[in-house]
């Protein structure tokens, strides 16, 4: 089945951008400018294109399906590897509601966390509460069959679990924020890494 994110991207692309620049706000005490960024599972580009312009920054999109539809460097990878990213090279390593869609979202962190040497921040969707987890679980089917070429239906983990999981890869949460408007039953959470020692 070939992917239809392109035409939902462009038809929806005023309001990614919107949001993309509200992003930019929520992390602008933690980015400097002319920053290397890592868009890590960059979808059509939108939020990356606008941290690179926000922040005067370097951006590169890495994803598994190439849906860009704003112009910047990009690699294809398999979903797994990430070899050949250098270690410590990206000022900002940014991930926006993505790693609840990889088969593996614990090791892609530490393997994120090697690339990094900076920052990396993280939106992600949280299952907590009976309707936001349905709304999770509905989120991660659609977007399995929609928009992806292959069946991971979500991974997603709680604010709790999340912490846990930084922990155990020597993840430092400097700044911790509830994104999503109050009438959003999916619980959106913003996380701000900084590697530990």
């Amino acid at each position: 089945m070939k992917s239809i994110g392109p035409s939902q991207y462009r038809i929806f692309r005023k309001l990614y951008k919107n949001a993309a620049k509200e992003m930019c706000k929520d992390c602008a005490d933690f980015v400097l400018p002319n920053s290397k960024i890592l868009d890590f599972g960059c979808g059509s580009g939108t939020v990356g294109k606008e941290f690179e312009i926000f922040f005067n920054g370097e951006i590169l999109g890495v994803d598994v399906i190439d849906n860009r539809i704003e112009d910047m460097k990009f690699i294809k990878y398999n979903g797994e590897d990430l070899s050949f990213l250098e270690s410590n090279y990206f000022d900002i390593t940014l991930i926006n509601f993505v790693l609840h869609h990889c088969k593996n979202p614990k090791e892609l962190l530490k393997e994120i966390r090697r690339v990094s040497k900076g920052t990396i921040i993280l939106y992600e969707n949280l299952p907590e509460g009976p309707l936001s987890k349905i709304m999770c679980f509905l989120h991660g089917v659609s977007f399995a069959k929609l928009f992806q070429k292959n069946k991971e239906t979500g991974k997603f983990f709680t604010k709790k679990e999340w912490e846990d999981i930084f922990k155990e890869l020597g993840l430092e949460v400097i700044h911790s924020k509830k994104v999503s408007a109050w009438f959003n039953p999916m619980k959106e959470h913003l996380f701000i890494l900084k590697k530990g020692v």
